[in-house]
């Protein structure tokens, strides 16, 4: 499991989460930040400090929100 960006970070890019992510798995994503699941280790640093609460535990994501896995992962995937 790992963490996922969702749509509320499009536009918003406070990059509060990349500052705290201690493995540097976020990453700019053009409209959002993006975070590459195989770098996540799974901490949890970002979430609280999103000021949109854009990110969620995998698990977690509402289902509105869930085609953004996908998105997370393809970027990193190179698709």
């Amino acid at each position: 499991m790992t963490y996922v960006i969702t749509s509320p970070c499009i536009g918003e890019k406070a990059a509060d989460c990349v500052e705290v992510c201690p493995v540097d798995a976020i990453h700019d994503g053009g409209p959002t930040y993006l975070i590459d699941p195989e770098r996540c280790i799974d901490c949890g640093a970002c979430e609280p400090v999103c000021p949109v609460s854009a990110i969620f535990h995998e698990a977690d994501v509402p289902e509105d929100e869930r085609h953004w896995i996908e998105i997370n992962r393809a970027f990193f995937q190179g698709g």
